[in-house]
C-alpha cells in the first residue's frame, strides 16, 4: 500500500499508548518475492515467515521501483499484522508491509539494522 503524504505535515492528532498497542508490527524474513504482473502501480507480492505464532502470510507491497525480487528474499521487514486481508487486483494481501517514501516519492521499506527472531513486536 502507498500512501501519498507530505513529509513537511504535521504529526497526526495524539492517541493513547494503549491505541499504539493494538498496532501489532512484526518483523518476518521474506521467503518469496515476485513481480506482481498486471498491478496497476509497480508492485511485488511477498510471502514473509513471521514465525511461530503468526506464521507465514503475503503482502503486495508498490516496492517495484527500488527493489528486485531476487534481492529480497532472505530479508527482514517490518509490517502490520492485524489489519484484516485486502484485496489488491486479484491477489490477497494479509499484512501491511512497511516503508518510508523517498524524494521522489518511491518506497523504501522499514527494517531492522540488525537481525532479529522473527514475529518480533515493535514497541
Amino acid at each position: 500500500m502507498h500512501l501519498d503524504h507530505d513529509p513537511a505535515e504535521t504529526p497526526a492528532d495524539l492517541v493513547d499508548f494503549s491505541d499504539f498497542l493494538r498496532v501489532d508490527i512484526r518483523i518476518g524474513t521474506v521467503v518469496e518475492a515476485q513481480h506482481y504482473e498486471g498491478a496497476r502501480v509497480p508492485s511485488i507480492k511477498l510471502r514473509i515467515d513471521f514465525g511461530p505464532g503468526v506464521g507465514l502470510k503475503k503482502s503486495c507491497a508498490q516496492i517495484a521501483a527500488l527493489y528486485d525480487p531476487t534481492d529480497l528474499v532472505g530479508r527482514q521487514v517490518a509490517a502490520v499484522v492485524n489489519f484484516p486481508p485486502r484485496q489488491i487486483g486479484k491477489a490477497i494481501s494479509e499484512v501491511l508491509t512497511l516503508g518510508f517514501s523517498d524524494e521522489q516519492g518511491q518506497v523504501v521499506l522499514f527494517s531492522p539494522d540488525n537481525r532479529v527472531p522473527d514475529g518480533s513486536r515493535l514497541f
